[in-house]
């Protein structure tokens, strides 16, 4: 569907005693990727909330192949998959400098109501972006 590319660099706190990124900052990573995609088809996390939605993820898997450092240039490669209902789905692909694929991932997320949790309707405002854009 929709593709987009977001690099950046590993910060000093994102790594373990091993010398290694931590695990649990591919979440992280993979979170700013996903809505880099959306910035960059004109749909900011910020106007989703005050249009009175939110997105949890409701799945993730993730896949580690090798290991990076601090200070590397990584590039996250990400894809936003489908949506049907209130759930989309998108895809990553984390490569380094020597662009070697690092680790990839997939996570699926719900739209839901803001006050009430109850899952919802992708809004419209959402959706005519993704089209102005597939």
């Amino acid at each position: 569907m929709i593709e987009h590319q977001y690099v950046f660099r590993v910060m000093y706190p994102d790594t373990d005693q091993m010398g290694t990124v931590h695990h649990s900052n591919y979440v992280k990573y993979y979170e700013t990727a996903r809505w880099e995609l959306f910035r960059s088809i004109g749909v900011s996390y910020r106007s989703v909330e005050e249009s009175g939605y939110m997105l949890p993820v409701t799945r993730m898997n993730f896949r580690f192949l090798k290991t990076t450092h601090y200070d590397a240039l990584l590039t996250v490669r990400t894809t936003l998959k489908a949506i049907k209902g209130v759930r989309i789905w998108f895809s990553y692909k984390l490569y380094n400098e020597q662009n070697e694929l690092i680790n990839e991932a997939e996570t699926e997320l719900a739209f839901v109501g803001k006050n009430n949790w109850k899952p919802c309707a992708v809004p419209d405002f959402v959706l005519k972006a993704i089209e102005q854009h597939v």
